[in-house]
């Protein structure tokens, strides 16, 4: 079983703002616990731009964001957010993960619960979303397709459109939305990256006016942090590198 560490050379610079690019990363921990006070619209911006600088598949840049400040929309949304986070934690939440140890799995878990249970105070939420135009094969594609990879890998690749659109879909979403957290980090701001809405994502789309057609990827709350910046734990380097082959 592995212990967790901090990372090396990790800096704990809770007063600093944009900190070098290295020491954002190694301190960006997730920020559950928020003060309500509110984050200025030019700030949020500013994180949308970081994020949509981020990588796009075939510069598409088929996102949208949708950026929640509205306290009376907040309190709408934090039924959905404590009835994700209820079964959450009596799920899948209710073990701590393999190599970390109980008691900083149940300071998680308490800031996770804080989150949940102040969430109607949350200063913004940001909803990245992403829309992939549908596949254009035709017979002539699929022949390509055949000749150049096989007819039994084509065959496969058929088996697994599904799965293959919706990791196309993140792969043109998630790097934009790190883009975002390390430029809150940057500003001094705390967020966290969740996707447990996506346990009642139809209501939550009802709520706020997403279209039903629209894939919803992350909801992350940000604002002022309570408490300081430092050094993330993670897994050493050379436990999850393999060089040349597995």
């Amino acid at each position: 079983m592995t212990t967790e560490t901090p990372l090396a050379g990790a800096v704990a610079d809770d007063a600093a703002t944009e900190p070098s690019l290295f020491a954002t990363m190694s301190t960006m921990r997730a920020m559950r616990r928020l003060r309500p006070d509110p984050v200025p619209d030019e700030l949020l911006d500013q994180l949308i731009q970081a994020a949509v600088w981020g990588p796009s598949g075939g510069n598409m840049q088929r996102y949208e964001y949708v950026v929640v400040t509205d306290r009376a929309v907040m309190a709408e949304l934090a039924p959905l957010w404590k009835r994700c986070v209820d079964a959450y934690l009596a799920t899948t939440g209710k073990y701590a993960p393999e190599g970390m140890d109980e008691a900083a799995y149940g300071r998680m878990v308490a800031a996770i619960e804080y989150q949940r249970d102040h969430f109607a105070d949350t200063p913004a939420l940001i909803i990245p979303c992403y829309q992939f135009p549908p596949p254009r094969i035709e017979e002539e594609g699929l022949r390509i397709y055949a000749e150049a990879l096989g007819a039994e890998a084509t065959e496969r690749m058929g088996r697994i459109q599904e799965r293959f659109s919706a990791l196309a879909e993140g792969s043109c979403v998630y790097p934009g939305v790190q883009n975002l957290l390390l430029a809150a980090r940057g500003l001094g701001l705390a967020a966290n990256i969740t996707i447990w809405h996506l346990f009642l994502e139809t209501e939550w789309k009802a709520a706020l006016g997403i279209p039903e057609d629209m894939n919803t990827f992350a909801a992350i709350p940000v604002g002022w942090p309570r408490g300081n910046f430092g050094p993330v734990r993670r897994r050493a380097v050379t436990e999850v590198v393999h060089r040349d082959r597995w």
